[in-house]
C-alpha cells in the first residue's frame, strides 16, 4: 500500500500477523469451515444481501422501497470500491503457503484492500436495519461475512477493519441522503407491543 506511510505498514503488518495467528488455532475445524466458507460464498456478489432485501421487500411496499435502496446502494457501494479505492492501493492478497482451504472460493484479482466482503456487508446491514426490528441479525451476518475473508486468507484482517468501517459510513450516508418515508401504524409506529427497533437504541437511528 504506497499510500501508507512505512511506520504505519509496520504497524498494519504485525496486527494482521497476529490475527492471522489466531485464526490457525480454529482453521479446520469442521463446524467454523461450514459457516465460514458457507458465508464467504454467500458474500459474493452481494448475494445474500439481495435476498435479504428481496425478503424484507415482501412485507409491505415502504419495505419493498427499502429493499430496492439496498439493491441500488450496493451498486453504487460496488462501483466505488471495486472501480475506485481499490485502484489506489493495490495491495497483494494474503500469502496461501501451506494453507489448504477445505472448499474451493473465487479469488478474486482486484487490491485486497478494502476488502469488498466486509464493505458490501456493512453497508447492507446499515440500509436494512433502519426501522427493522432484525436489525441486529443484520450486523451479526454483517459481521459473519466480513469475519470469513480472513478464514479464507481472501483478505488482511486490516481490509476486513477498513471495509467494515467503510461499509457502514457509507450506508449510513445512504441513509440521511435517500430516507425512507415515514411509517404508519403497526409495529414502526411504536404501538404496544413494538418490538425494539434499530432507531430506538440509544446512539443508534
Amino acid at each position: 500500500m504506497p499510500l501508507v506511510p512505512e511506520g504505519l505498514r509496520a504497524r498494519i503488518a504485525r496486527f494482521d500477523d497476529r490475527v492471522d495467528s489466531a485464526f490457525d488455532h480454529v482453521r479446520g475445524n469442521p463446524v467454523a469451515d461450514r459457516i465460514f466458507y458457507g458465508a464467504s460464498e454467500l458474500g459474493d456478489f452481494s448475494l445474500v444481501w439481495f435476498i435479504l432485501g428481496a425478503l424484507r421487500g415482501l412485507r409491505s411496499e415502504r419495505d419493498w422501497h427499502a429493499a430496492v435502496r439496498v439493491g441500488v446502494g450496493l451498486g453504487v457501494e460496488s462501483a466505488l470500491v471495486n472501480g475506485v479505492i481499490k485502484s489506489f492501493f493495490r495491495r497483494r492478497r494474503p500469502r496461501t503457503d501451506g494453507f489448504v482451504p477445505t472448499r474451493r472460493l473465487r479469488r478474486p484479482r482486484t487490491s485486497s484492500f478494502p476488502s469488498g466482503h466486509a464493505t458490501s456487508a456493512f453497508s447492507a446491514a446499515a440500509l436494512l436495519s433502519e426501522d427493522d426490528a432484525l436489525w441486529p441479525l443484520y450486523y451479526v451476518i454483517a459481521g459473519i461475512v466480513a469475519t470469513s475473508r480472513v478464514y479464507v486468507k481472501m483478505h488482511h484482517a486490516s481490509d476486513v477493519v477498513a471495509g467494515a468501517a467503510l461499509g457502514a459510513a457509507m450506508g449510513r450516508a445512504a441513509r440521511a441522503l435517500f430516507p425512507l418515508a415515514p411509517a404508519r401504524g403497526g409495529y414502526a409506529a411504536g404501538g404496544r407491543g413494538a418490538p425494539v427497533l434499530e432507531s430506538d437504541v440509544p446512539g443508534r437511528g
